[in-house]
C-alpha cells in the first residue's frame, strides 16, 4: 500500500463529532435479504438517438428498471435474493473530488460485510491511473474510521478521470480480470458515468464476469436526468459558498464602494450559482443558459451589468454582489466560437505562441480586443471533454475590466454622474470542494453505497445506483437502478471547417432548465435582490438544530421522483389489465380501447415517434 493513501487522520474535535455519525439506510435496504422489482424495457429521452445507442451498446440498452422493495412490499413477481455467496469489489475515484466520496465507499463496505462478512472491497489508489496498475488497498473498518463523513478523495486519492481510450479499457479489463472482481464501482460524475457504461458494454462482449456500477458524485450538480434528482457533493458546494457569498455580500454593504464579482466552479452547467443565488440573494446572477438561449454578445453582458451600476447609483447605492457560473465564458457566442479555432488549431499541433497569427479575421479581432491575461488563458489545452479549462479562465476579472472601462467612458461623457466604479474579484471553487460534507450529501452517499451493493447482488450491469423522493426523510427514499444506456444522448459535433459531424453517445452535462420552478423562482426575486440588498445569511454548516436538515432549494421546489411516477404508472396498467379481460361487457372495452387509443396518440406526438429520423 502507498504511504500517502488510506493512514489515519489527525481530526479535530468537530471531526471526531462527525466520524461518529451513522447515517440510517431506508427500509427498502434494510435486512440481509435483497428484493429486487425489474420494470419494463428502458428507452431514451431522445428517441431520435435510440438506434445509434442499441447498435453502439448491444450487450447493455433497453436494460429494466429496478426498484429495491421493503419487506412488507406486496410485489408477486419481485425476484428475492436471500443467497449471498462471497464477492470482490473494486472501488475508485474517478472524478473531480466532492465532499461524501468516502461515505459511498463506507456505505458499500457495511453492506458487503452485513450480506457476507468474508466480501473484500478493494480500493484502487490514485483514481484510474491506479485502476490500470492494479495498486490497491483492501478497505477495513480500521481504514475507514477516520474517514466516515469526512471531505476530500484522501483515502484513495484520484488522478485522470477518464476510463475510455483502447489502453486504459484493456489495462481496466486486465485489472479486473487479474483481482477477480465481480463488480467495479466508479465514482463520479458526467463523464466517468460514460466512460463507466463504455467499460460495461465491453466487459459484457468479452463475457468478463465483472459487472460495473456507476454512482453519481459530482459537485457540480450537473448529472441530472428523470432517474438522477441531485449529486453527491452538491449540497455542501452550495452551502459553504453560500456562506462564503453571504459573508461578502455584507461586508460590500458595510464598506458600501465596492462590487464583487465571484465565480463559482460548477464547470458548463450552472447549477451551482443558481443554487447560491436562492440561498444569499446576491444583488445579480448572470446563468450560462440564459447567456446561450438569448445568444447575448460580451457587449450585451457588460451592458447589462453597467447599466445595473448605473439603476444603483441612483439609489445612492455603490455597492453589490454579482455571480458568474465558471461555464458563462463559453456560452457567449463569439468567444465560445473563439475558442472552437483556437482548440482545432492546437489539435493540429500549431503552438500557443503561433496561434493569434493563424486565426480568421474576425477571431483575430476579438482576441486583440481582450485583455493580454484573458489572451493567454484561451490559449490553454482544452480538457478531455474538449471544453476549456474553465476553472483557470478568470471570467470575473475580463467582466470586471470591461464594466469599468464602460462605466469610465460614461462617466467622462456625463451619461453617468455618480462615484468612480471599484471591482473586486473572486473565485470560489477550491475553498468549498475539500469541505465536511453536509448531512444531506453524508446521508445522501451513504445510501448509495448501500444501493451499489443491491445493485451487484442482482446481478446488474452498467446501471447507475439511484434514489429519488430525496427532499423527504431518509425513511421515504425510493433505491432503485436505472441502465446508464437510457440516461444517454446522441449529439451531433465537429470540430474545424469541412469536418464531418459525429454522433457520439454519452452523458451530456444537464442545463439549467430556464422553464423550471427553481429558475422561475429566481424571475420572481431578480428585481428585489439587484435593487434592495435583501442579502441573506445561511451561515456554516449545521448538522444539528435549525439547518441541519435544509436540502438544496433547487432539488425541493422541483416535483421530481420520476422512479416513483413510473410506479404508480405500473399499477395503473396492471390494473387496467385486471379489468379488461375476456369476458368483460362491451361497454368496459369500448371504454378502455377509446382512453388508451387517446393516450397513446397523444403519448406518440409527444415522444416524437411519429417524427422522422434525422441520422
Amino acid at each position: 500500500m502507498d504511504s500517502d493513501y488510506g493512514i489515519a487522520r489527525e481530526l479535530s474535535d468537530l471531526q471526531k463529532l462527525r466520524s461518529h455519525y451513522q447515517p440510517e439506510v431506508p427500509p427498502c435496504l434494510q435486512g440481509t435479504t435483497v428484493r429486487v422489482e425489474f420494470g419494463d424495457a428502458t428507452t431514451t429521452a431522445d428517441p431520435a438517438g435510440a438506434h445509434i445507442l442499441s447498435r453502439t451498446f448491444p450487450h447493455t440498452y433497453g436494460q429494466p428498471l429496478a426498484h429495491f422493495l421493503r419487506a412488507t412490499a406486496k410485489v408477486p413477481d419481485a425476484q428475492i435474493i436471500t443467497e449471498h455467496p462471497a464477492v470482490r469489489v473494486g472501488v475508485v475515484f474517478c472524478g473531480r473530488q466532492s465532499p461524501g466520496g468516502h461515505n459511498v465507499i463506507w456505505g458499500l463496505h457495511e453492506a458487503l460485510k452485513i450480506h457476507n462478512p468474508k466480501n473484500v472491497l478493494l480500493g484502487f489508489l490514485g483514481g484510474s491511473d491506479g485502476l490500470f496498475a492494479q495498486k490497491t488497498i483492501e478497505i477495513s473498518d480500521e481504514i475507514l474510521a477516520t474517514y466516515k463523513n469526512q471531505g476530500g478523495y484522501d483515502l484513495l486519492g484520484r488522478t485522470k478521470d477518464q476510463i475510455r481510450t483502447i489502453e486504459q479499457v484493456n489495462a481496466a479489463f486486465n485489472a479486473c480480470t487479474a483481482l477477480k472482481l465481480n463488480a467495479l464501482v466508479i465514482i463520479g460524475g458526467v463523464t466517468s458515468n460514460t466512460d463507466a457504461a463504455q467499460l460495461a458494454e465491453t466487459f459484457a462482449e468479452r463475457k468478463c464476469p465483472t459487472k460495473v456500477v456507476g454512482i453519481p458524485v459530482t459537485l457540480n450538480g450537473d448529472l441530472k436526468n428523470q432517474f438522477v434528482e441531485t449529486n453527491v457533493g452538491y449540497d455542501t458546494i452550495c452551502k459553504v459558498n453560500s456562506q462564503l457569498i453571504s459573508n461578502v455580500c455584507t461586508d460590500a454593504l458595510s464598506a458600501e464602494k465596492y462590487y464583487y464579482f465571484i465565480r463559482l466552479m460548477g464547470r458548463k452547467a450552472s447549477h451551482v450559482a443558481l443554487e447560491c443565488t436562492l440561498q444569499s440573494h446576491p444583488n445579480m446572477v448572470i446563468l450560462a443558459e440564459e447567456v446561450a438561449a438569448s445568444k447575448l454578445t460580451l457587449f450585451d453582458i457588460t451592458k447589462q451589468i453597467c447599466d445595473a451600476v448605473q439603476a444603483r447609483a441612483e439609489k445612492d447605492k455603490y455597492h453589490g454582489v454579482i455571480l458568474l457560473p465558471e461555464g458563462l465564458i463559453e456560452s457567449i457566442p463569439e468567444v465560445y466560437a473563439l475558442l472552437q479555432e483556437i482548440h482545432g488549431l492546437l489539435r493540429q499541433g500549431v503552438s500557443a505562441d503561433n496561434i493569434s497569427a493563424q486565426l480568421s479575421p474576425w477571431a483575430s479581432a476579438l482576441f486583440d480586443f481582450l485583455p493580454p491575461f484573458i489572451r493567454k488563458q484561451l490559449l490553454l489545452h482544452p480538457e478531455s471533454d474538449d471544453s476549456a479549462q474553465l476553472s483557470q479562465i478568470e471570467t470575473e476579472k475580463l467582466l470586471a475590466h470591461l464594466v469599468e472601462t464602460e462605466m469610465n467612458k460614461r462617466l467622462k461623457e456625463g451619461t453617468y454622474k455618480g462615484k468612480k466604479f471599484n471591482g473586486i474579484c473572486h473565485f470560489f471553487g477550491y475553498q468549498a470542494r475539500g469541505s465536511l460534507p453536509s448531512k444531506f450529501d453524508c446521508d445522501y452517499a451513504y445510501v448509495l453505497g448501500h444501493v451499489a451493493y443491491h445493485i451487484l447482488a442482482a446481478g446488474l450491469n452498467g446501471y447507475m445506483a439511484t434514489i429519488t423522493n430525496l427532499k423527504n426523510p431518509v425513511n421515504k427514499w425510493r433505491c432503485g437502478a436505472a441502465p446508464i444506456t437510457a440516461m444517454m444522448t446522441v449529439r451531433r459535433y465537429g470540430h474545424g471547417p469541412g469536418a464531418s459531424n459525429i454522433g457520439k453517445p454519452m452523458l451530456h452535462p444537464a442545463a439549467v432548465d430556464l422553464k423550471g420552478k427553481a429558475y422561475e423562482l429566481l424571475r420572481q426575486n431578480a428585481a428585489k435582490f439587484l435593487m434592495d440588498d435583501v442579502y441573506r445569511n445561511p451561515g456554516p454548516l449545521q448538522y444539528e438544530g435549525p439547518g441541519a436538515e435544509a436540502k438544496p432549494l433547487t432539488l425541493c421546489v422541483e416535483d421530481q421522483d420520476y422512479m416513483g411516477r413510473i410506479k404508480q404508472l405500473q399499477e395503473h396498467l396492471d390494473k387496467v389489465r385486471s379489468i379488461v379481460k375476456p369476458g368483460c361487457s362491451q361497454d368496459v372495452l369500448k371504454a378502455a380501447l377509446s382512453a388508451m387509443a387517446s393516450v397513446t396518440d397523444i403519448l406518440s406526438v409527444m415522444s416524437g415517434s411519429t417524427g422522422t429520423n434525422p441520422f
